[in-house]
C-alpha cells in the first residue's frame, strides 16, 4: 500500500548551480514507501523473496526445499483480517474453520494437524499457549506470516508434525513512516490505530516504532464482545558498525465472549439457540511480551545472534451453556482462571565458508524455552451470580522446561542447494493435578532434516526433503473422554516425505509451489467435544496430500493469490471404532483465490477493487465418520479509494466485506458443531504523513 507518491522535479543545470532561466523538469515515478521493514523477511507485494524463516539465516524461499508459504504485509493490508485466524484463510495447507466462529483462540490446523499448541510462534521464538491462556497476535502488530509446512523441529525444536506459523513483529525502519486509522463496521466496531516509526538521532543509529490499537465492537453473538487496547513499542540500536540490537515488546488488555457455541439438541446438529449468558459472557485477558534481539559480526565470516522473549497472559474466561432437565432446558455457568508465563531464547552462530566448489552457511546453537501454567475452575447451576461469587478453586498446572542444541549446514553448488539439519531436545514436564499431586515425565528425542532443491535455467526448481518432529503437550489427555481419569500427554512425533517444485514465472514477481506429502504422526492431541465439555486425547494419523499454492505481482496494478490442497488424513489409532477412518472436520479438498487491481493511470487511477472466493470441502462432522459437513463458499470483497489531491495527499479509504452471502451454516468436529459468523463489513480511513 502507498504512503505517498511524491514526483520530484529535478531541476538541471550546468556545474553544481541551478539557473533560473533552465525550466525543463524531469518527473521521476512515485516513490513508495510501505510499511514493512524487511529486517527479517525481504517481501514485494504479494511476493516473499527471501527471510529466516525456515533456516534461521537468510535465504532465497525460491531455493530452500520445502514448502514455505507467506501472507505479506500487502495481502494483510488489501484483506483486513480480524485475527490471525483470517490472515491465514487464503493460505493452502491450512485449515482456520474447523470450529466454525471463535475469535477466542487461534485454532488453527496445519496439513490436518492441530498446531495451535506446538505450531505458534513469533519472531522465531515458540509462543507457548497454556489450556486456554493462548497469547493473541492482532493483526495490526505484525509485518508479514510466514507457515513452514511439515516438520521444522530441527531447527525449530519443540512443533507439531503439521509445521508451524511464524508471525514477524513490526520493526523499526529506517525511512520515517507515520499512519493513523479510523475504522467503523457492522456491529458497532469502533477502532482506532497507529503506527509510527523512524530514527530517533540524527546519525540514524536508534530507530523507534510504536503501534497502537484501540478497539470496541460487538459480534452477532449477544454479549459477545471484541474489545482491545494495545501498546507494541520497539527499538533498534545500531551500538557499531558490528552490533545491532532490537528491543520489541508489548502490552495488551482485551475482551472477547466467553461463549462461542450454539446449543446442540442432538447429535450432529447445531441449533439456533445460542448458549452464551449475555450478562456473563466476558472473557478478559492481559498479556504482554518483552524480548530482544541482539546479531553481532564477529568477523565477514562469522556472525553471533541471540533471541529472547518473555510472555505473560493472565485469562479470566466467563462461559455458560445449556443441558437437558426433563422435558425443558436447563443452564449451567463456568469461570475458569489461568496465567501462563513462558520464558524463551536461543543463542546461534552463523559461519560462512567454502569448500572446493562448495559454498557453507552453518549455523549451531543451542535455545532454551520454560513455561509454566495454573488454573482455577469453578461451575455453578444457580445463577450467573452464584457463579461468579465463587472462588474458583485450583484445577491443574503444568511446568515444563525445554533445552535444545542444533546444527544445520546449508550448502549451495552452483544450482544445488543441500540442507542437513539435526537437533536433540530434552524435556522436564511437570503435570499437577486438581489434588497438588505432581507428575514428572523427562522426554528427549533426536529430529533431522534433508533437502535438496535444483534450481534450473527455466525458473523450476524441483525440490523433496525427509524431516522429522517433536514436541511434548501441554495439559492432560483422557483416554475415555466420559470419565474424569486422565494422565500427562505423551509426546508427539511425527515425519515427513516431501516432493515438490517450485517456479517463478517469467517476467513476473512470482513464486508457484506444488508438492506432494506423507506424513507420519504418532501421539497427536486433539479435542474432543463429543460430551460437551472440550478435553483433549491422543491419536494416531497419517496425512497424506498435494497442495498447490502461488502468489504474483503483474506490473504494478494487479497481485494475486491462489491456493488448493487436497489432504488424506487417517486415523491409525484412537477412540473406539475410529481405526481406518478420517479425521473429523477435514475436508479432502479447499481452495481459495483472492486478486487485488489497483490501477496506477487512467480514469480509475487512485481506485483499489478486491475479492476472493474461499471453498471449504466436505468432511466428516465426526470421527467414527457416520455424518458429514456439507461444503461451503465464502466470498470476501474490497474497495478503496487512495485520494491523490496534493491536499489529501497520504489519504486512504477502504471497505472490505467478509462472507458476502451470509453464510451462517454448521459445521462439525469430533461430534460436535458451531455455525460460522455471517457477513461483516468494515469501512477504515488511514492516513500517512
Amino acid at each position: 500500500m502507498t504512503l505517498a507518491r511524491v514526483a520530484i522535479a529535478v531541476a538541471v543545470g550546468s556545474g553544481t548551480a541551478v539557473h533560473a532561466q533552465n525550466t525543463d523538469v524531469i518527473v521521476l515515478n512515485p516513490i513508495v514507501i510501505e510499511s514493512e521493514s524487511d529486517a527479517t523477511l525481504l517481501q514485494d507485494g504479494y511476493v516473499a523473496e527471501s527471510g529466516r524463516q525456515a533456516t534461521k539465516v537468510d535465504s532465497q524461499i525460491a531455493t530452500i526445499p520445502q514448502s514455505i508459504g507467506v501472507v505479506t504485509q500487502d495481502q494483510v493490508e488489501d484483506q483486513e483480517p480480524r485475527t490471525l485466524l483470517e490472515t491465514l484463510g487464503y493460505s493452502s495447507g491450512v485449515s482456520v474453520g474447523n470450529f466454525a466462529f471463535d475469535s477466542r483462540y487461534d485454532a488453527f490446523y496445519l496439513r490436518g494437524f492441530p498446531a495451535y499448541y506446538t505450531g505458534l510462534f513469533r519472531d522465531g521464538l515458540r509462543q507457548v499457549n497454556g489450556p486456554s491462556a493462548w497469547y493473541r497476535n492482532d493483526p495490526y502488530t505484525f509485518e508479514a506470516v510466514s507457515i513452514l509446512k511439515g516438520p521444522a523441529s530441527s531447527l525449530y525444536g519443540v512443533s507439531g508434525p503439521g509445521g508451524l506459523v511464524n508471525t514477524v513483529s513490526k520493526r523499526p525502519k529506517e525511512e520515517t513512516f507515520r499512519e493513523v486509522v479510523l475504522t467503523g463496521g457492522t456491529e458497532n466496531r469502533a477502532e482506532a490505530a497507529f503506527d509510527f516509526t523512524g530514527p530517533a538521532t540524527e546519525n540514524g543509529r536508534l530507530k523507534y516504532r510504536l503501534t497502537g490499537v484501540l478497539r470496541d465492537a460487538d459480534t452477532p453473538l449477544d454479549g459477545y464482545s471484541d474489545d482491545l487496547a494495545l501498546l507494541a513499542p520497539a527499538l533498534t540500536y545500531e551500538l557499531t558498525d558490528r552490533t545491532r540490537v532490537t528491543l520489541l515488546g508489548e502490552y495488551a488488555q482485551s475482551t472477547v465472549g466467553g461463549t462461542a457455541s450454539y446449543y446442540n439438541p442432538s447429535y450432529g446438529e447445531a441449533s439456533d439457540l445460542y448458549q452464551g449468558d449475555p450478562d456473563y459472557n466476558d472473557f478478559d485477558q492481559t498479556q504482554y511480551r518483552i524480548g530482544y534481539e541482539v546479531e553481532h559480526d564477529l568477523s565477514e565470516d562469522i556472525t553471533l545472534r541471540q533471541n529472547l522473549r518473555y510472555s505473560y497472559v493472565d485469562a479470566d474466561l466467563e462461559y455458560s451453556g445449556y443441558y437437558p432437565a426433563g422435558t425443558d432446558l436447563a443452564r449451567y455457568w463456568g469461570h475458569y482462571t489461568e496465567d501462563m508465563e513462558v520464558f524463551t531464547v536461543d543463542t546461534l552462530a552463523e559461519y560462512r565458508f567454502s569448500t572446493g566448489s562448495i559454498d557453507h552457511t552453518l549455523i549451531t546453537g543451542i535455545d532454551y524455552t520454560a513455561s509454566d501454567y495454573d488454573a482455577a475452575s469453578a461451575v455453578g447451576y444457580v445463577s450467573a451470580q452464584e457463579t461468579a461469587a465463587l472462588d474458583p478453586p485450583y484445577s491443574g498446572g503444568q511446568e515444563m522446561e525445554q533445552i535444545g542444541v542444533y546444527a544445520h549446514d546449508q550448502m549451495q553448488a552452483g544450482s544445488w542447494t543441500l540442507f542437513l539439519s539435526g537437533r536433540y531436545d530434552w524435556v522436564d514436564t511437570t503435570s499437577i493435578a486438581a489434588d497438588r499431586t505432581e507428575t514428572n515425565t523427562d522426554d528427549e528425542a533426536f529430529s533431522g532434516r534433508i533437502g535438496v532443491s535444483y534450481a534450473m535455467l527455466n525458473g523450476l526448481t524441483p525440490f523433496a526433503n525427509l524431516s522429522s518432529s517433536f514436541s511434548p503437550n501441554v495439559g492432560a489427555v483422557y483416554d475415555d473422554v466420559t470419565s474424569d481419569l486422565s494422565r500427562p500427554a505423551d509426546p508427539t512425533i511425527g515425519l515427513q516425505k516431501e516432493i515438490g517444485i517450485k517456479y517463478q514465472l517469467p517476467g513476473t514477481e512470482s513464486l508457484i509451489t506444488a508438492s506432494i506429502f506423507d506424513i507420519e504422526q504418532r501421539d497427536g492431541v486433539v479435542f474432543d467435544t463429543s460430551t460437551g465439555i472440550n478435553k483433549q486425547r491422543q491419536f494416531d494419523l497419517r496425512s497424506r496430500g498435494f497442495e498447490l499454492e502461488g502468489t504474483a505481482n503483474f506490473s504494478d496494478s494487479i497481485r494475486m493469490t491462489a491456493a488448493y490442497s487436497y489432504l488424506d488424513i487417517e486415523i491409525e489409532k484412537g477412540a473406539t471404532d475410529t481405526k481406518g477412518n478420517q479425521l473429523s472436520a477435514t475436508p479432502h479438498h479447499t481452495g481459495s483465490i483472492w486478486a487485488f487491481y489497483e490501477p496506477q493511470r487512467g480514469p480509475l487511477a487512485g481506485f483499489g477493487f478486491g475479492g476472493g472466493l474461499r471453498y471449504i470441502g466436505e468432511s466428516w462432522g465426526d470421527d467414527e465418520n457416520t455424518f458429514k459437513n456439507d461444503d461451503f463458499v465464502f466470498a470476501d470483497l474490497a474497495l478503496s479509494y487512495d485520494f491523490r489531491s496534493p491536499d489529501l495527499e497520504g489519504l486512504h479509504l477502504q471497505v472490505n466485506v467478509k462472507n458476502v452471502f451470509d453464510e451462517t451454516g454448521q459445521t462439525c468436529s469430533a461430534g460436535y458443531c458451531y455455525r460460522y459468523e455471517g457477513r461483516t463489513a468494515t469501512a477504515s480511513l488511514r492516513y500517512r504523513f
